[in-house]
């Protein structure tokens, strides 16, 4: 018998699609990197860092591929960012197994998700932007919402001009290595810490999970 309601606008979270599977239902990429993000967020006037990936490679100097570009915003943010694309872009909110136009029908999005842009429906993503928690105005942590700083000392400015996330805040997000390129990150990044970000990152993913080897070997 055939549903009599419609379905959920938030189905069950599922697994995530494979990038192959993900880019044949969505679409590929064809993403800025860090010598083309500062002119597309020329005008955008409220805090933005690169994280990811990038923040690693600019940190340790060591290049590796990158499927895509990621930045965030602060989740206060995101109606902002929405109006400074205008109608150039098209935005879709990505939150955990659905997918949605980020537009004047659908302006509401939960402040730990995140945000594709593209050109349009027959262009490639461009850029990946999850949102940031704040707590008045305060970077938070998304794994563990009791730890706030101000997004000063958990980001730096490197010498191409651009705010990046720090490297033991980057590598917190990588601790459960699921993926090949995190556990490379890790590898490359983790030996060439200072003592307070060792420190940190030590103290921080102690604090989500006791038991993580980072927890007792850092």
């Amino acid at each position: 018998m055939p549903p009599t309601e419609p379905p959920s606008a938030q189905p069950a979270t599922t697994p995530h699609l494979a990038p192959d599977e993900a880019d044949r239902w969505y679409g590929g990429w064809d993403p800025l990197d860090p010598t083309t993000i500062a002119a597309f967020m020329d005008g955008f006037d409220r805090p933005w860092w690169i994280i990811g990936g990038w923040s690693i490679e600019v940190f340790t100097g060591v290049g590796r591929h990158h499927e895509d570009m990621d930045i965030s915003i602060l989740s206060r943010d995101a109606e902002a960012f929405r109006e400074f694309l205008g109608d150039a872009w098209t935005p879709w909110n990505v939150d955990e197994s659905w997918f949605r136009p980020f537009d004047a029908r659908f302006p509401d999005v939960r402040p730990d998700s995140q945000v594709w842009v593209r050109r349009d429906a027959s262009s490639p993503w461009v850029l990946d932007v999850p949102f940031t928690p704040d707590t008045d105005g305060r970077w938070t942590n998304k794994r563990n919402p009791d730890h706030t700083e101000e997004l000063e000392d958990v980001t730096w400015v490197a010498p191409d001009g651009l705010r990046y996330a720090r490297p033991e805040v980057t590598l917190m997000f990588k601790a459960a290595q699921v993926r090949d390129k995190d556990r490379r990150d890790a590898e490359v990044a983790i030996p060439m810490l200072d003592d307070r970000a060792r420190g940190w990152l030590r103290d921080t993913v102690a604090r989500m999970d006791p038991n993580h080897p980072w927890a007792r070997e850092l």
